[in-house]
């Protein structure tokens, strides 16, 4: 007797997004395995390691930086050493730091935590903002009111990220509206989970409104111009001359098509989310990955530098999947197969 595959499996692996999500999924294999080469063979053929300073201390005993080489594989040839690193995090395990041998994972863990929520708090702010800001411009175009904020975001757009946070921290200082720095207060651990959530959000306001502030003028003028360009379009001018009513042709037939070009920006934004936070996680003292990672590599530190690194990559590779999945599901008419 003949067994016919079971219908669901012969229509998941026949599936067209299926196909080209397994496509992109063995290609970021790739990516990530020439990234992780790269970057191993970078750090460890520049001068020095992390046991460099220890060296130098007279006060250390030779014996101690040796065994502790021994310990990390630091003695073994470097492609002896990349294939150990390779085989140890595909079992799960970074590896432990240079310094205190502290396990890498559930550092790299909660330090992207951090920054994911003050980046994604930051990227749902922005486009809160600045797509409907975008809008109301596209449909004012050249009005007092739209030129008043192309005007201000172009003053923004080129303002340094660093003075604005300075300015918020003056501002903090001056006020006590808002803490100065860190993630949490003194008493955080003696607070609620309600109290415990308020807490981390009071800290994360000067944050995500620096970030905010940085983001939402780009976003806000390429919505204004899409939206505008569909405007244009000759079904457009069809749907009005028929007397569809302007906010109906302006919210469901145009914005649909003005706002797929921004879907595929979130990729590279999320993509962002762990690495573009660096500099306000430094004024704000935020306990984010970037601030580890830049400590990582001055120190050295193989096995943190490499863990940020792969999941840096790793983010890129998921957004722009994420990136493409959503424009399909805003446009079914777009095929998958045809972006790559």
């Amino acid at each position: 007797m003949t067994v016919k595959p079971v219908a669901p499996i012969a229509t998941f692996l026949t599936n067209e997004t299926t196909a080209y999500v397994l496509k992109r999924l063995a290609q970021a294999v790739l990516v990530i395995f020439l990234v992780s080469i790269l970057s191993f063979f970078a750090l460890k053929l520049s001068p020095g390691d992390c046991f460099t300073e220890l060296l130098q201390n007279p006060s250390t005993p030779k014996k101690v930086v040796t065994d502790l080489r021994a310990r990390l594989n630091y003695d073994q040839p470097v492609w002896n050493q990349y294939f150990l690193w390779l085989s140890s995090t595909l079992r799960g395990d970074l590896g432990v730091r240079c310094q205190g041998l502290a396990p890498v994972t559930p550092l790299i863990l909660e330090r992207a935590g951090n920054t994911l929520i003050m980046a994604i708090a930051s990227l749902v702010t922005t486009w809160v903002i600045g797509i409907p800001l975008g809008i109301f411009c596209a449909v004012r175009q050249n009005t007092w009111s739209d030129r008043v904020v192309q005007f201000l975001s172009y003053a923004v757009q080129g303002f340094p990220s660093f003075i604005l946070a300075i300015f918020l921290l003056m501002f903090a200082q001056n006020s006590s509206l808002f803490p100065v720095g860190g993630m949490t207060s003194i008493n955080y651990s003696d607070l609620s989970l309600l109290g415990k959530i308020l807490d981390i959000a009071h800290h994360l306001v000067l944050p995500t409104l620096t970030l905010t502030i940085l983001s939402f003028a780009s976003l806000q003028r390429i919505m204004r111009g899409n939206l505008l360009d569909v405007l244009r379009q000759d079904y457009i001018k069809t749907a009005r001359a028929k007397g569809m009513p302007e906010h109906k042709i302006i919210y469901v037939h145009a914005l649909r098509n003005a706002i797929n070009p921004l879907i595929t920006l979130l990729g590279f934004e999320f993509a962002s989310l762990l690495s573009g936070a660096f500099i306000t996680e430094f004024f704000f003292n935020w306990p984010g990955l970037g601030k580890l990672i830049l400590q990582a590599t001055l120190e050295k530190d193989v096995n943190l530098v490499m863990a940020g690194l792969t999941l840096g990559t790793l983010m890129l590779v998921i957004g722009n999947l994420l990136a493409d999945l959503l424009l399909k599901a805003v446009d079914p008419r777009i095929k998958l197969d045809s972006r790559d």
